[in-house]
């Protein structure tokens, strides 16, 4: 996965982000792998440096010691991915289309 979350950060401030970055990344998350996430849930004290926690959405640890994990909605992050699959999918018609009809005018 390319890069640190600061040069995420920066290049999301810088305007540099574009929507295969947001493809690549809802991929990443709907077809993400929950590993890191059940070894936090799992062992007793992880160590927290290096574990991919992207799936992750809540953490909960009751008064008995027991741990709850909650991962992201997998359907809805497939449901934007193939909404922006979709809108992409849309502007190339588009875009074939004013090229196959551009001498017509």
């Amino acid at each position: 996965m390319g890069g640190s979350k600061r040069d995420i950060r920066q290049r999301i401030l810088a305007g540099e982000v574009g929507k295969k970055d947001v493809m690549r990344r809802l991929a990443e998350l709907a077809y993400g792998r929950v590993n890191d996430c059940v070894k936090l849930a799992v062992e007793e004290s992880p160590e927290l440096d290096g574990l991919d926690l992207s799936l992750l959405s809540e953490v909960r640890r009751n008064e008995k010691g027991m741990v709850e994990v909650k991962l992201i909605d997998r359907l809805k992050v497939l449901e934007q991915l193939s909404k922006v699959i979709g809108e992409e999918e849309n502007q190339m018609a588009s875009f074939l289309q004013a090229v196959q009809g551009g001498g017509d005018g």
